[in-house]
């Protein structure tokens, strides 16, 4: 049984219709829409603004700099965190400070890496979320039993966010985790999310996101992924086939509330040479939709 996902009195495959403007006017606003896509906002400069008196852009700019260190470089510089924020090095230099002096980072030499202390922050989320806590179990349960990793994601500033996951004694090329993010467009668990958003909603995601292709399958036409998205809603899953990473099929579902909302999506994937699109929805679409449901039944 096929779970069903509400429409919203808009069609969300229609992109927003756009005010037509005196020539003179469309060029100008034509050259400055294409300054803005080739140029977009720095990190630093999306913090500045924001000029709430009561916004600390202090505080910003240590999570930015937090951020900035990925799984690709351990160990960054200043100038390299300073060129990947936008934030000045003097700043950067006073985030590092402050963060080696509170144990979430320490340096060799002019290299600055964080330390295992930094991951008391996110599992204060995860220990105290109802939503990892109640899924836990289902994925480790779906984990042994298909083996194949099950994750649950949310959608977190236009990507998806992994919240919780089960790892399977299968590995893929990927290497993701507890806290990664992925594109929402071309994934299965971001199509899911995607698809649970409001017109309006889904009018501002595809306003701000940049549609790159990832491999030679990944679909970047607005219009193409508006119809998924319809068609995603209607059906109550989404299956993605190697537009994230070649060789990789996953199938997703969501992961309703009390209010009927979707707050999470819930995911397989497997290599393309174990299962075929016919199997990953038989085998693997029932046990989603069950683990789903019971989840549901446990959050608020």
């Amino acid at each position: 049984m096929q779970n069903t996902v509400s429409n919203t009195t808009e069609d969300p495959r229609k992109p927003p219709q756009k005010k037509t403007i005196p020539s003179a006017e469309a060029d100008t606003a034509a050259d400055k829409t294409t300054v803005a896509q080739e140029k977009p906002l720095t990190i630093a400069e999306q913090i500045d603004l924001l000029t709430d008196p009561s916004f600390m852009t202090s505080l910003a700019r240590g999570l930015a700099v937090i951020k900035a260190f990925s799984d690709h470089r351990r160990a960054m510089t200043i100038a390299q965190l300073s060129q990947k924020t936008g934030i000045p090095r003097a700043a950067v230099r006073r985030c590092l400070y402050t963060l080696k002096q509170l144990g979430y980072a320490d340096s060799e030499a002019n290299n600055f890496f964080l330390k295992s202390g930094i991951l008391a922050l996110g599992y204060a989320f995860l220990s105290s979320t109802p939503l990892t806590v109640a899924a836990q179990p289902y994925l480790n349960e779906l984990g042994h039993r298909l083996k194949e990793s099950c994750v649950l994601a949310v959608l977190e500033q236009n990507e998806v966010m992994y919240v919780a996951r089960s790892h399977s004694s299968r590995v893929l090329s990927l290497s993701l985790h507890t806290g990664s993010r992925l594109p929402a467009y071309c994934t299965s668990l971001g199509r899911v999310l995607l698809a649970g958003l409001s017109a309006t909603q889904l009018d501002r995601y595809f306003s701000s996101v940049v549609l790159a292709p990832h491999t030679e399958r990944t679909i970047v036409s607005e219009q193409k992924l508006r119809d998924i998205l319809f068609e995603v809603r209607q059906r109550g899953f989404a299956v993605v086939e190697e537009e994230m990473e070649i060789g990789l099929r996953s199938i997703a579902v969501p992961v309703r509330g009390a209010s009927g909302a979707t707050v999470a999506a819930l995911s397989i994937g497997a290599q393309v040479g174990r299962i075929s699109r016919d199997e990953i929805e038989d085998l693997f679409l029932p046990s989603l939709l069950n683990a789903s449901n019971e989840i549901c039944l446990l959050l608020p």
